[in-house]
């Protein structure tokens, strides 16, 4: 198991497009990939409607998990995505 907290930076949170490109990205890996946020609260990040019912903004920490036979490919993945902002000018 792999764990990493990032901050989301973009503007707009992981509002409809970013946490698209969220899912996506973790749908290219066999891993379990969730996210912790607000706490206890944990998200799939393999579905869209879990990562906008988190309702994160720009500025909030979460933790991705990653799971599995591709974990440490994973978490790199997903790390950089929210790095780079998910194209949005930051």
């Amino acid at each position: 198991m792999r764990k990493q907290e990032v901050l989301i930076s973009n503007p707009s949170g992981l509002h409809l497009r970013p946490a698209g490109m969220f899912c996506e990205k973790a749908m290219e890996f066999a891993s379990r990939i969730t996210f912790r946020y607000r706490g206890d609260n944990i998200g799939n990040a393999k579905s869209v409607l879990s990562i906008l019912g988190a309702c994160i903004r720009s500025g909030d920490r979460i933790e991705l998990i990653c799971e599995g036979e591709d974990e440490d490919a994973a978490i790199e993945a997903m790390e950089d995505l929210v790095k780079r902002g998910f194209g949005e000018e930051i």
